[in-house]
């Protein structure tokens, strides 16, 4: 499959709303919000493609009884607050970082847990695996009901210097993406920002911010090469692994006929094959593109791996189990998936 990449950025919450479709029926027309650029057609950020395909989806199996509305670029309602609305019925669905909900549920910050995860078929194997499991049902008993499991590697865009190995950190002041990540990154002698991936660009381009981890998508669809002239990639090797599922409000599904139930969560697995190929191919993909920037590209080798993984071992994930028991119930569950 080939995939083209095109900088295209879009630009009162409400439970289902009853409106028209295309056909001549009505349906319910679920809300779908997420943070990332708007795309056009083949082209752009693929979590907004993978979005629409839903919707698309869901309008034509259900012959127009269902159908999703998406709202791109933070639309309809600021990042933050997505899971916070899900959990109240308050929105239908979002395809989120999960760790953004830390907040609330530290639980969930395992989804993007430094060296946890170090390939895409260790963590497409978490959705059956016990891990998975417990995960899903500690959402559910949340108000979350994961429909699409979408796991995305990530790298480093830094504005002056590079940051590959953990001694690279000392001094600058770096966005890790999520409590766990910044712990290793304070522990390698870096000062942390708190920012959501959309807010990067503007961060890095006053010197507020050093460096930014997150996806490769992300370092793609933020153009964050405009303002970098190192990148770090994800391609190979790489201690950042972020669950970034497509979700909904538990409340809304349970409402919805079982037909209908079904329909949705057969929708969500037959799209988690795409999005899987399509971060893949943004991880070579955003090599190219920083190279053609200007920027040099450096990649992860198992030794320096090894380092980052230390580090993340002695502080994040010995944190994360002290949290509570669920945390260190997923935490031993995770360590036992092979990679």
């Amino acid at each position: 499959m080939t995939f083209t990449r095109r900088h295209v950025l879009a630009g009162t919450i409400a439970a289902p709303a009853i409106l028209a479709f295309s056909g001549a029926r009505a349906g319910t027309m679920l809300k779908i919000s997420h943070q990332f650029p708007g795309s056009s057609g083949k082209d752009g950020d693929f979590r907004d493609i993978l979005c629409r395909r839903f919707a698309e989806e869901l309008e034509k199996k259900s012959g127009g009884d269902l159908g999703g509305q998406v709202y791109a670029g933070s639309s309809l309602m600021k990042v933050n607050s997505q899971v916070s609305a899900l959990r109240k019925g308050a929105l239908d669905m979002s395809l989120v970082p999960i760790s953004y909900a830390g907040g609330e549920m530290p639980e969930v910050n395992i989804g993007l847990m430094p060296a946890l995860v170090s390939s895409y078929k260790q963590g497409a194997a978490w959705k059956t695996a016990p891990v998975g499991k417990e995960f899903s049902k500690f959402l559910n008993d949340k108000g979350i009901v994961i429909v699409s499991w979408i796991w995305q590697a990530g790298g480093v865009a830094s504005r002056t210097q590079p940051l590959v190995n953990p001694e690279d950190a000392k001094g600058m002041k770096i966005r890790g993406g999520s409590r766990e990540m910044d712990m290793m990154l304070q522990a390698a002698g870096a000062a942390v920002l708190s920012l959501p991936s959309n807010e990067l660009y503007a961060a890095m381009q006053t010197g507020a911010c050093d460096a930014g981890l997150t996806s490769s998508t992300s370092l793609i669809s933020f153009k964050l090469e405009e303002v970098s002239k190192h990148l770090t990639t994800g391609r190979g090797k790489t201690y950042w692994f972020m669950l970034e599922p497509l979700i909904m409000s538990k409340s809304i599904f349970d409402a919805l006929p079982k037909k209908q139930q079904d329909l949705i969560m057969e929708i969500g697995e037959s799209l988690e094959a795409y999005g899987r190929e399509a971060a893949m191919a943004d991880d070579d993909v955003v090599a190219k593109i920083y190279e053609k920037a200007g920027a040099k590209v450096h990649d992860l080798d198992d030794s320096v791996l090894e380092k980052w993984r230390k580090i993340a071992r002695e502080t994040a994930w010995k944190d994360y189990a002290a949290k509570n028991a669920n945390c260190d119930k997923l935490l031993k569950m995770a360590e036992n998936v092979p990679a």
